[in-house]
């Protein structure tokens, strides 16, 4: 069937195209070498500069007076979006895919045994589901539902903590992985209830259940996870999941604006725009991810470098246009303001957010563009503190702002089982 915005010849094209991107990954690719790049070295800071600015980012999140990590009892802690009051599926799978690479085994486990214990359905239609909000001080869900990238970052994060750690030290994370994804394939939409991925056109869902499952969200495509799936799940579904890479690589074609390299908060799986009722169409928070997602991508397996690169080079020449220590967080698809403003924290208002100057940092990993070091040495210049107006974001502007230090400091890697830190 050809969906809505389809010609025959662009399904042809997309066809084709897959099978191109299909092929193995480039020999250069971090999951061959083992190498991963430092750019902050690469710009002209030192090691001792770049080891303590991470950790000072995570100090900052996991420690510090404004911590978004919170320790409960002896065995257990969440991370949560202090300017909405509630912790996040997304937050808490977050934090576990933090803990694993910076080999903080304690912080990694707490995080588990919160959500599993918290946001983890037990039983019912959602068994194996996380619901994907919580209030912390009423302790009860503020929706039964999952997140789709919630599961993802679970499965991902645990799965590099049984080849880290073991399967026993604790917990069996691969046992933890494996009901999810079990799980997972058992849902067929009895009671409305689903895949985490719509398995007629190969790509994660924004919601498993109900309509939602028919349209994504493009932060929620991440080709390299599913590599990584495929590689140690172990599930039986390993073409599926190799397939499921590959379609979000050839929808990243197709979702992102031909000129500006910016995409919608949400989309159908044709790449067009899905507005909902709480959210027009537009270059949103949201958004920001994609390009994180991509840079990881090309690091990682590099099995679609060249539409990466003039990705990279299109969306930073962009974001330069705008000014490159003044270019905002939100746009219509092809740069111009637009009327609908999306709120966050009692704001609403358009601003030079820290999460966005960090991803458009990592895209830097993959352009080719001689100036694109500028967009880093603007990241090192940043502070993950306070705006003028009194705004503050430590979860989702500080996340993506410490994911974006780990990745440009080679410090964000394929977790394998005989895994030893082999960044330059």
């Amino acid at each position: 069937m050809i969906r809505k915005g389809w010609s025959a010849l662009a399904v042809a094209l997309a066809l084709i195209m897959g099978c191109m991107i299909g092929c193995s990954s480039s020999p250069e690719a971090a999951y061959h070498t083992g190498n991963y790049r430092n750019l902050f070295l690469e710009a002209g800071y030192t090691q001792e500069a770049i080891n303590q600015k991470v950790d000072q980012a995570y100090h900052d999140l996991f420690e510090g007076p404004d911590r978004i990590y919170f320790e409960v009892g002896d065995s257990m802690a969440y991370v949560s979006d202090l300017k909405n009051k509630d912790v996040r599926s997304e937050g808490v799978s977050y934090g576990m895919m933090v803990a694993v690479q910076l080999d903080k085994k304690e912080v990694f486990d707490r995080i588990w045994r919160w959500s599993k214990h918290y946001l983890q359905h037990q039983e019912g239609p959602l068994e194996g589901y996380f619901a994907w909000s919580f209030d912390p001080e009423a302790m009860v869900r503020n929706s039964q539902g999952p997140a789709s990238d919630g599961e993802l970052y679970f499965v991902t994060s645990l799965l590099f903590a049984a080849n880290r750690w073991g399967n026993d030290t604790g917990f069996d994370y691969y046992v933890e992985a494996r009901r999810i994804l079990d799980a997972m394939w058992a849902k067929d939409g009895s009671n409305d209830v689903y895949n985490l991925f719509n398995t007629e056109h190969k790509q994660i869902t924004f919601v498993p259940v109900g309509d939602a499952y028919n349209w994504t969200d493009p932060s929620y495509h991440v080709p390299a996870f599913l590599e990584l799936w495929a590689e140690y799940a172990g599930d039986g579904h390993e073409q599926f999941y190799r397939d499921v890479a590959d379609t979000s690589r050839v929808f990243f074609h197709r979702a992102c604006h031909p000129l500006t390299g910016l995409n919608s908060c949400y989309t159908e799986f044709s790449g067009e725009p899905h507005p909902t009722q709480w959210m027009p169409a537009g270059f949103r928070y949201d958004s920001w991810r994609v390009p994180m997602n991509i840079a990881m991508d090309y690091l990682w397996y590099g099995k679609d470098k060249a539409w990466q690169e003039d990705y990279a080079e299109r969306f930073q020449a962009f974001l330069r246009s705008e000014g490159i220590d003044s270019f905002m967080d939100q746009y219509n698809l092809d740069g111009s303001t637009p009327e609908y403003i999306s709120p966050a924290g009692g704001f609403q208002k358009r601003r030079h957010s820290l999460g966005l100057k960090a991803t458009a940092a990592m895209a830097s990993l993959v352009s080719k563009d001689p100036q694109t070091l500028d967009f880093v040495h603007a990241l090192w210049e940043a502070r993950l503190e306070p705006y003028d107006d009194g705004y503050y974001d430590p979860y989702y502007d500080g996340l993506l702002y410490l994911f974006s230090l780990m990745h440009l400091s080679g410090q964000y890697q394929i977790i394998t089982p005989d895994f030893s830190s082999s960044s330059n």
